[in-house]
Formats: structure tokens, sequence, C-alpha cells
């Protein structure tokens, strides 16, 4: 979609006929009670936006801290402050960020960005903000919205600990090379 359209891409095909609104996929007068539905929910948003903004920051700041306070080699990406609310993206020294994923099955994580996440390249935007090769690949992205609760957050971040320090065990007993600073 493009803005609140039809893009026309894809395989969009008319649910009626009989005219030839919004490239053809739509006949009659446009849709009065979408349109109001949709100023509704815009005015609503904007009442909440700011203090739903920093609900969210706040989550995100306490999952990092969790997740920082008890592993070693975990590394933010990104500014520290000016950042999107919901979105936490972090590197685990020594792991492969899609390990981690395959192994936190019951979080909804991704080892890259929405719009490169089907290759195992590293992400070019870490990269181009200076991310070193092995951190960039050993990213994780976390996401946070309007309905995440401090008890998720919470389950989160032991889940992440756990399985990273589990992670690292194998990989030690398996004699592979870590750097120092990991637990």
């Amino acid at each position: 979609m493009r803005g609140a359209s039809p893009s026309g891409r894809g395989s969009n095909r008319p649910l009626f006929h009989g005219g030839g609104h919004e490239g053809g996929l739509r006949p009659g007068t446009p849709n009065v009670p979408g349109a109001v539905g949709l100023g509704e929910a815009l005015r609503l948003a904007g009442l909440e936006m700011d203090r739903e903004a920093q609900r969210v920051t706040a989550l995100r700041d306490r999952l990092h801290r969790s997740i920082a306070g008890a592993l070693d080699g975990v590394f933010l990406n990104g500014h520290p402050e000016r950042r999107l609310p919901g979105n936490l993206n972090l590197s685990f020294d020594g792991l492969p960020g899609e390990a981690l994923v395959v192994s936190l099955k019951d979080l909804a994580v991704s080892s890259g960005s929405a719009c490169t996440s089907a290759t195992v390249e590293p992400s070019y935007v870490l990269r181009a903000i200076g991310v070193e090769i092995d951190l960039a690949v050993a990213t994780v992205r976390f996401g946070l919205g309007r309905f995440t609760t401090e008890e998720e957050v919470d389950y989160a971040a032991r889940r992440v600990i756990e399985t990273v320090r589990g992670l690292r065990e194998m990989a030690k007993a398996a004699g592979l090379h870590l750097r120092p600073d990991n637990r």
C-alpha cells in the first residue's frame, strides 16, 4: 500500500465491478465511512503518540539494561538516545545472530532488518555506521510495540540471557574461538 490507497501492485483484484475508481479496483463513490474511520484513528493516535512513545522507550531501555547488565560482549547498535522507541538492535559478540534467533523460537526476534531478512549478509546499515563485520552478523533485532508489557520484556530478557550463556558454553565445549570478554 502507498499511503492509505492500494498501489495497484501484486494481485489486487476488484471485489465488485461497475466502475473505474481506484484504478479499477472499486466501483462507485468514495468510501466515506472508511475515510471518517481513518481520520478518527489518526486523531486518536495523535493524542496518545507522545505518552505511548515514552512507555515503549522505557520498555526498550529496560530490555537493554537487563541483557547488557547480565552479559559481557553485548553491543548496542545505533545512537543510544536518538532511536525509535520500539526498536532495539544488539550484537552479541561471539555468536551468530541467526543461531540466537533460531534458539529463541518463543520470541519474535530477527537477525537482520525487515528489508534484508531473507539474506544472511550483514546489514548494510550496520556496516555504514561502523559496526565490524563480526558484530554485524552477531546482531538480533527486538521489536516492541503498543501492546508489549513489562512482564513480556522481563521474560524476553531472561530467555535471551539464558540462551546466550548456553550457546556460549556449547561453543567453548566445542573448542570454538570466542573473544576473552565473553562469559
